[in-house]
């Protein structure tokens, strides 16, 4: 498929969660699955698989795709065992892990993105039922009056709070990463934070090999920041723990034998450079 048939299927942000619910469906369908969503292939439906198959490296990458989904699913678990009583979920896409995880009953879940994307999972998931208490706010998260206002009423109803932002800083420029972290970091008790970072050298081959496509749909790959993942320090954020995709994928066998090889190095989680890295971290209040 040429670049511009493929960058068409994409038309905006919010069709890259049907992307990623492709490689849910297909880890669930595994017979040797590191987690199971029963309802990825509803939600990703054939324009997810179109979409998947019109990406270069598309199956090559699938092991970042679902060790990314590995990794958040144990933060979750853990930090819910060490009393986090809300999950916040930003830009959570079709995200159904209120639906499949073994979450307390009275847990509270929040998920907040665009209306489109909600209303399409609203109607794929109707008959279901969550296992823990769902909140779903339509909200663009851009606008940073209106987050703001959500972070104050939530942070005012929870005890202590996990953030999740799994597939969004990505899109978003340094500055505008930052300002959100500043954000996240005013109610006190928001006090976990889980999301993914890459490396300069990462986002620039992201850049090169699936930039075009996700540029023509408004959403082109920018953040990466050199720092690692002390970029998140002056905004009231301390590095609490960092896993690695590409050692998780190593350990469950995913990996072809070059990428094995790249496995095998030693794990750097501090200042990135052209080095493609990415980690899966955990951030603490700090102030």
């Amino acid at each position: 498929m040429a670049v511009s048939e493929a960058g068409q299927l994409i038309r905006n942000i919010s069709d890259t969660a049907m992307w990623a619910a492709v490689y849910r469906a297909r880890e669930t369908e595994r017979a040797d699955a590191v987690f199971r969503d029963p309802y990825a292939r509803r939600l990703a439906g054939l324009r997810g698989e179109e979409i998947a198959a019109s990406m270069p490296f598309s199956e090559r990458a699938a092991w970042a795709w679902v060790m990314r989904t590995y990794l958040f699913d144990a933060f979750i678990t853990e930090q819910i065992a060490a009393g986090v009583d809300t999950v916040i979920n930003l830009a959570a896409g079709l995200d159904a892990r209120p639906y499949r995880m073994a979450l307390p009953k009275t847990l509270k879940w929040v998920e907040a993105d665009l209306s489109g994307i909600l209303d399409f999972k609203e109607g794929i998931l109707a008959r279901e039922t969550p296992v823990c208490a769902l909140e779903r706010v339509r909200l663009d998260l851009a606008d940073v009056e209106a987050r703001r206002k959500l972070f104050e009423r939530l942070g005012r109803d929870a005890r202590k709070a996990l953030i999740l932002s799994e597939g969004l800083l990505i899109y978003l420029s340094a500055d505008e990463v930052g300002a959100l972290a500043k954000d996240l970091a005013t109610p006190p008790s928001f006090q976990r934070w889980v999301a993914e970072i890459s490396s300069p050298g990462l986002l620039r081959m992201l850049q090169k090999n699936i930039g075009q496509q996700l540029s023509q749909a408004g959403a082109p790959p920018k953040f990466g920041p050199a720092e690692g993942p002390g970029f998140f320090a002056p905004y009231g954020w301390k590095v609490s723990d960092v896993r690695s995709p590409l050692k998780t994928a190593a350990r469950f066998k995913r990996l072809t034998w070059g990428m094995r090889l790249a496995a095998m190095l030693p794990e750097s989680n501090g200042k990135q450079g052209s080095r493609p890295w990415s980690g899966v971290c955990l951030f603490e209040k700090s102030g």
